[in-house]
């Protein structure tokens, strides 16, 4: 689909690069001649993921830390500046809200939001100064603009990397910062996957109930992230592109569940009835 040196002599950062949807889109960036550079909290699965992509620089980090961002970030540099940053870090799991702690909802916007704000206004503040150009991409979801039931920690933290996406496009798009979203359907991962969907048939709803009737595949997500990356974008700035198979379409009309109750027998009937 891209040209192999897509993303050569660009050097990216992504959060939560070890696994997931973070480790899909580094191998991709790394295919398309990115340097790659990730970051966690656990080392073990950096040091693993940098064996598995071939080569990757690793910083052990806890985002929530503004202090610890800094120092990794001081320590990123002293190798040489990025070129981009994708926000992917992310933490979330399904409850009913009102049983919600002070700490289980701190724990979510502790990444999600917190977190990448430090990630971002940091690499933001070393670009600026140095007058560089770059680009920063963040994975939101559809219901950072709808919110959403029983994940409402994750709907608010969101919410407002959409809200930094777009007003930082606007502060400092002049400046040669550009920042856009992707905000995704369904793209099982272990591990979240097991979280967020805790009985079989949930999932297959979940993953069968946008029109394409299927769940994204990572290299769908990774390819989309690698073009928002490269300089083939040159002109977005402030944008958010769903890659959903449909799936918040389809839920935003108020007669679009229909599609999954009726029949074709069903459907006949109604068209002589209404014949009559």
């Amino acid at each position: 689909m891209f040209q192999a040196d897509l993303l050569a002599g660009k050097r990216i950062l992504v959060t939560g690069g070890g696994t997931g949807l973070g480790l899909s889109m580094g191998r991709r960036f790394r295919e398309l001649g990115a340097e790659l550079v990730i970051c966690g909290r656990r080392t073990e699965v950096l040091e693993e993921a940098a064996r598995e992509l071939g080569g990757a620089e690793t910083h052990g980090c806890d985002i929530r830390d503004a202090g610890a961002v800094e120092a990794m970030l001081d320590a990123i540099w002293e190798g040489g500046p990025l070129d981009g940053l994708v926000n992917n870090a992310a933490g979330n799991f399904i409850a009913r809200t009102e049983t919600l702690s002070p700490r289980a909802v701190d724990a979510v916007l502790g990444i999600v939001l917190h977190g990448t704000a430090y990630v971002t206004l940091g690499c933001g503040r070393r670009w600026l100064e140095a007058g560089r150009k770059a680009t920063v991409m963040s994975i939101v979801t559809t219901y950072a603009w709808t919110g959403s039931a029983y994940v409402v920690p994750s709907a608010m933290a969101k919410a407002g990397v959409l809200a930094m996406t777009r007003s930082l496009a606007v502060e400092w798009g002049g400046r040669g910062v550009r920042l856009n979203a992707i905000a995704p359907g369904p793209f099982p991962t272990p591990g979240a996957w097991e979280r967020l969907v805790p009985k079989p048939e949930m999932a297959d709803m979940i993953e069968k109930r946008n029109p394409l009737a299927r769940a994204g595949e990572h290299i769908e997500l990774a390819n989309l992230a690698s073009y928002l990356m490269s300089d083939f974008s040159g002109y977005m700035n402030g944008e958010v592109v769903t890659i959903d198979g449909g799936e918040w379409l389809k839920g935003a009309g108020e007669f679009n569940f229909i599609g999954d109750m009726m029949s074709d027998e069903d459907w006949e009937a109604m068209r002589k009835g209404g014949k009559g």
